[in-house]
């Protein structure tokens, strides 16, 4: 079975993060603090480290600096989750194994296809196309359903919601689920219940408002017998008024539905797990992966088949990989483009490779390269060499030993 280590995480991170992949056959162990975090990870060697930081990544620079004096543990692959950080501070991480940053709230589709990657498993994510949105007024939370049911987001959105009323210190939380554009059927019937399941379990029945204009909705609620107390309305108003504060007046009720519903507003809704995917709106789970990646490679090569290989095979560690056909376009990038190392060919159809790297070397280029060619002789290699750089691989080589020698070389 595999198995993830997750430090110093919030317990209700660490909760949704266990059951959720519990359910993959994916064991999760969980550690606290520096040392003793460092302590588990050397005796359980897991496939997997994730690191949960709450305010400042500096708070486990001496974890860090321990993983990679390790000689084992250097090896072993890590995510963290954590706040938003520059991105030479993302870069740096490499060094430590971190194949992943991940800035808070984290898009659950993202997240988790990078923990399949890292770990070698196909994990199971619900497409179904859905958009849950949240708002709060006060001790009312608003949450917005529309376009369909996803079960994956459904169960997302209990997390989120203790963690909100956790965080703003909720008394007597109350939930008004929005759900007009619904059409539902009985094949919805499951995740449905998911959902109200959910509710009952961190609210009072008398807290939960559904606003509603489907038949099978208005059944389901009224016909189970553990979900009486739940009102189901058409109108707005007719549960606004029941649940806002005493002294609210008609005009109030106006601005809540225009500033709090109409528009969100999403700093007042602190939370680690985001119930809006990478892949909503038209957008692609694999550019946010790309964003939250700590290594950024130069692939300067002009066979498009080697390029290929060489994508897919730092795609597959979660690196973002920027292609470059000839020697002109990669020179041209530099001066405003940053990358942790370089893997380059000399054979270029417009520029020898060597000259690059002479060239490179008068301008005090520090980024590591990875010349990776076919070399025309012996004292070619050595002249790579000398001119910086880090190491030379003949073609073709195995996607695994060009990822490893470039690791290598960043752990360095």
């Amino acid at each position: 079975m595999k198995q993830v280590l997750l430090i110093d995480a919030s317990p209700i991170f660490m909760e949704f993060l266990k059951e959720r992949l519990l359910a993959e056959q994916i064991k999760v162990e969980t550690a606290a603090g520096n040392r003793d975090a460092f302590q588990k990870m050397v005796s359980l060697m897991p496939d997997l480290v994730i690191v949960d930081v709450e305010s400042d990544i500096l708070h486990i620079q001496d974890f860090l600096d321990n993983k990679i004096s390790e000689p084992n543990a250097a090896k072993l692959p890590m995510m963290i989750v954590g706040p938003e950080i520059p991105r030479s501070s993302i870069s740096n991480l490499a060094k430590y194994g971190v194949f992943n940053y991940f800035t808070k709230p984290i898009k659950f589709d993202v997240f988790f296809e990078a923990i399949g990657r890292i770990i070698k498993t196909r994990l199971t994510i619900d497409e179904t196309p859905s958009v849950i949105e949240t708002h709060v007024n006060g001790n009312i939370i608003f949450v917005d359903i529309a376009q369909g049911l996803n079960r994956d987001k459904i169960e997302i959105l209990k997390y989120k919601l203790d963690e909100i009323v956790e965080k703003n210190k909720m008394h007597d939380p109350k939930i008004i689920i929005m759900m007009t554009s619904l059409d539902l059927t009985f094949v919805d019937g499951t995740n449905l219940e998911i959902l109200f399941d959910n509710l009952i379990g961190s609210f009072l029945l008398k807290n939960i408002k559904v606003l509603s204009l489907n038949k099978f909705t208005t059944d389901l609620i009224e016909g189970h017998p553990a979900y009486h107390g739940i009102e189901v309305v058409e109108s707005l108003n007719d549960i606004l008024n029941s649940l806002v504060d005493s002294g609210t007046t008609a005009d109030d009720v106006i601005d809540i539905v225009s500033d709090k519903i109409l528009f969100a507003d999403d700093e007042i809704v602190p939370s680690s797990i985001d119930t809006r995917f990478g892949n909503d709106n038209g957008g692609s789970a694999k550019n946010d992966e790309q964003k939250s990646s700590t290594i950024k490679v130069a692939i300067v090569d002009n066979d498009e088949q080697s390029r290929n290989i060489l994508v897919a095979s730092f795609k597959a560690i979660n690196a973002e990989a920027v292609v470059f056909e000839n020697g002109t376009t990669f020179q041209s990038s530099i001066a405003n483009d940053q990358f942790d190392v370089v893997i380059m060919d000399l054979n270029l159809s417009d520029i020898n490779g060597l000259d690059i790297l002479r060239n490179l070397q008068r301008q005090g280029f520090t980024t590591p390269i990875i010349v990776y060619s076919q070399p025309t002789s012996k004292e070619g290699v050595i002249q790579a060499l000398s001119l910086g750089a880090r190491s030379f691989l003949v073609k073709p080589q195995k996607p695994a030993l060009i990822i490893q020698k470039a690791l290598g070389v960043l752990n360095s």
